[in-house]
């Protein structure tokens, strides 16, 4: 058979911890897994760190692992004769070492279904379930107040051959309100079926929120744009304001200038139980690109009387 560098597999050294090999499979599987990664080849990546992590995980088969040696990856070799005997009962005769037609991962398969002296004790431990990973695409709308979703995933599972097959995975969850994009959920419970009593696995979420076209989100905070007509922001005016949650009256006062900003307390995005962001509303002025003849003259006769320069600043004589 073939050998397979486990550890080089998962970016690891041998003897490293059962905690460095967890964080290293989570970290990988975030990078590889199938149903988020655009990595190149990212389906046969995960399924090579998944066998690994499989064997890895489990001290017994790690112990057998270990004692099979060190050699280059790819390499054919065959297990000695002391670890056949020690570990490979069971392999439909194979305690000689007659290993020619198996796969790594295979042998180390037959540890998990009890036919060896390790094995045996093994087949009555618990062993958790799988974790997997989605991307969950959400409207603005769906984001700010909660949503309850219905995923169809496809995800890989270990079949009891000890190879990997897809098969369908449905979840129905709760998106808690407030969620923003970029953000990770674990759903706990909601991944694999654990084995002999083990714990199910949990559900992360890649959550990914669509832009609004009025709103834009910083953090919990909401900002939108507050367009004034230049005698609205001279002379004050009272607006009505859409924010996610509802109209709101907004007074304007009078001497309003562009790029001011007015703070709606907790029209933010909320979590549940949590202090809510504010909605901040930018002033811009628009200025009316068609006026009539009454309107121009009222323009100029407002400018002849006015004494206002709003390029005062920029006098040469002022900035010497």
């Amino acid at each position: 058979m073939r050998y397979k560098d486990y550890y080089a597999t998962l970016g690891l050294k041998r003897g490293a911890s059962a905690d460095e090999i967890k964080a290293a499979y989570r970290r990988l599987a975030r990078k590889y897994h199938p149903d988020v990664s655009k990595e190149k080849d990212a389906e046969e990546k995960f399924k090579e760190m998944a066998e690994a992590y499989e064997t890895l995980k489990d001290p017994e088969k790690r112990a057998a692992y270990d004692q099979l040696g060190s050699y280059a990856p790819g390499q054919e070799f065959r297990p000695s004769p002391d670890w056949s005997r020690h570990y490979s009962r069971g392999h439909d005769g194979q305690a000689e070492g007659g290993f020619e037609d198996f796969d790594l991962s295979s042998l180390f398969a037959g540890l998990a279904g009890g036919r060896g002296r390790a094995g045996a004790h093994r087949a009555e431990r618990p062993s958790a379930g799988s974790d997997y990973e989605a991307v969950v695409r959400l409207s603005f709308e769906q984001a700010f107040h909660g949503a309850e979703i219905d995923l169809e995933l496809s995800v890989l599972e270990w079949d009891a051959e000890g190879g990997m097959r897809r098969v369908p995975h449905r979840v129905k969850t709760r998106i808690p309100r407030g969620v923003t994009d970029g953000e990770k959920l674990r759903v706990p419970g909601k991944g694999g079926k654990g084995t002999r009593g083990g714990p199910d696995g949990d559900l992360y979420l890649n959550i990914e929120v669509a832009e609004h076209p009025l709103y834009r989100v910083s953090g919990m905070d909401l900002y939108v744009d507050l367009p004034l007509a230049p005698w609205e922001a001279i002379l004050g005016t009272s607006v009505t304001l859409p924010t996610p949650g509802g109209p709101v009256r907004l007074k304007v006062p009078p001497g309003t200038r562009a790029g001011q900003q007015f703070r709606l307390a907790g029209r933010g995005l909320a979590r549940g139980g949590g202090t809510a962001g504010h909605m901040y509303a930018l002033v811009r002025i628009e200025v009316p690109t068609v006026v009539d003849d009454r309107q121009g003259a009222l323009y100029r006769q407002l400018a002849e009387s006015s004494n206002f320069n709003p390029r005062a600043h920029l006098d040469p004589e002022v900035t010497r």
